[in-house]
Formats: structure tokens, sequence, C-alpha cells
């Protein structure tokens, strides 16, 4: 392209973007990529035990994606972003390599306490989802009402007495439209609380980090390739 061509189409570039701005401003809005927030829950204090199975599965998928996890003090979060493929089709079946759609994930791990990690949550949705939904947001933690080596998938609803889901529920103003990856532990026998803050078995860790993974992603992906918006 000559000097003067390249002058005239920057030049027309200008008019066209000075006439009409919405056109402008709309073209990379039309270009961007769905963003989903993947959040794990679990105590800080209480690594590796029942009731951190989120923290450890948010974890283990950041080592395998190659995502960096750090701390953004602002939002109380360690967080991590990456691109990905997804093959997710309806009902967690995998799609074809050439038929997979691009996703943006942003693996989030709350700082604060399970039974107070709402608030977190909501300033990770309003920092990266814009504008904020939770049709976006995707939420992994422990199930006392699930066998141990289960995940079982959940739209919305109610906490089902999780108080780390109600923290999010509340801070969210009410809004439970969500979706949830629920890790079973099993209810064990004796006092709930010494159950839920005891250590995962070696069975446990290991299923967590290959098969129970490849489970996990699957439904993050399925959910992703049905996302409502």
């Amino acid at each position: 392209m000559s000097r003067f061509a390249e002058s005239a189409f920057y030049h027309l570039l200008t008019i066209v973007r000075d006439s009409v701005p919405t056109l402008v401003i709309m073209l990379p809005l039309m270009s961007s990529i769905p963003h989903y927030l993947i959040v794990g829950l679990g105590n800080i204090t209480h690594p590796g035990t029942r009731h951190s199975v989120g923290h450890l599965i948010i974890d283990t998928l950041a080592a395998r994606f190659g995502v960096r996890m750090e701390l953004d003090r602002r939002i109380f979060c360690w967080e991590g972003t990456k691109e990905l493929d997804i093959y997710g089709g309806s009902e967690g079946k995998s799609l074809p390599r050439s038929l997979a759609n691009r996703a943006k994930f942003t693996f989030i791990k709350p700082k604060p306490l399970m039974n107070i990690s709402g608030l977190a949550v909501a300033l990770s949705l309003k920092k990266h989802i814009r504008p904020p939904s939770s049709s976006h947001l995707i939420v992994i933690h422990d199930s006392l009402s699930h066998r141990p080596l289960s995940a079982s998938p959940k739209a919305g609803g109610s906490a089902e007495g999780h108080n780390g889901v109600r923290s999010i529920i509340q801070a969210l103003g009410g809004n439970a439209n969500f979706r949830r990856i629920r890790v079973g532990i099993g209810k064990g026998s004796g006092d709930v609380a010494a159950y839920v803050l005891g250590r995962l078995s070696a069975e446990e860790r290991g299923f967590w980090a290959v098969e129970g993974l490849d489970l996990v992603w699957r439904q993050i992906e399925a959910m992703a390739a049905n996302s409502p918006g």
C-alpha cells in the first residue's frame, strides 16, 4: 500500500469512527469470548481436609492448565486466568476437537474462612465478569449428601445446608442462580464438624488429582457450553 493510499485509509477510518461511534465500541464486544468464574470453597487454615476439597480441586486444575495463582488482596482471593478450548456438549458429553469452543476461565480460591467467603466471591464476580452475572459463576464445594469419589452438578436452588454456599447467596443479594459442583465426601460417623475437618484419604487425594479432576472438568465444560448467556 502506497503512503497516499495508507493515509487515505486511516482518514476514512477516522471518519467512520467519529460518525458511527457505537459501531467502533461494539466491535470488541462482538469478538469477545465467554468468561467464567470457577470458585473452589475451602478453609485456608485446614488444607487437605474434606471441607477444603474445593481448594484442592482449584489448585489441581490450575496446575493441569499451567495457571499461575496470585493473591489479589482487594478481593481477598487467590486467582488465575486462562483461555481454554472446551469440548463439553449437552449432558457432559465430549465434542469432537473440530467443534471446540474457546472460553476464558478465572480460577478462584477465597481467602476468608468458608462460612464468610461470600463477599470475596461477589467481589471477584464484579471484577472479572462484565456485567456481573451469576450465570457465569460455578462453585465447587464439598457435600455430605454425596458419596465419596463422586461429583454432582446443580443449577441454582437452595444452599442445602452448606454455609459457604449460603454466604455466597447472601453476598449476591439473595441470588442463587449460579451453578455448583457438589463434591462428595460422605457423612461418616460421629461429630460432623470433626469429620469434615478430617484429612482426605490417600485414595481421595489420588482420585481428585486424576479421574476426579477429569470428571469435574467435564462438568465445567458442559456448564460453559450450555450457559444461558
